[in-house]
């Protein structure tokens, strides 16, 4: 579900059991992202993969990119694996207002 800054954010403050996952490269990552993401390279498939069989179905994943796209089709792969509590963030990193973390 592709979710706006605002809704994404409250699903993240209301979800206990809530994980923030940054699809872009490691490059990409170090440049900068959001707070408490996890940072799992869509591109390197059978990683993606894998760490995704590791998260808890239950949980409630929130997926962002650069811009949403591959965040999109993130979405769309892992519900694949039976996840059901999965958002988007429109406009991904690039439209972000909020905190963003320098390494």
């Amino acid at each position: 579900m592709n979710l706006d800054q605002n809704s994404w954010n409250e699903s993240i403050e209301k979800s206990k059991n809530s994980v923030i996952l940054d699809v872009r490269t490691p490059e990409e990552f170090d440049l900068g992202f959001i707070e408490n993401s996890i940072n799992i390279n869509i591109y390197d498939s059978q990683f993606f993969i894998d760490e995704i069989k590791k998260l808890n179905k239950k949980d409630f994943i929130h997926i962002y990119c650069r811009s949403g796209s591959r965040s999109f089709q993130a979405c769309e792969i892992i519900k694949q694996f039976g996840f059901k509590n999965v958002y988007n963030l429109e406009g991904g990193i690039v439209e972000w207002k909020g905190k963003i973390i320098k390494s």
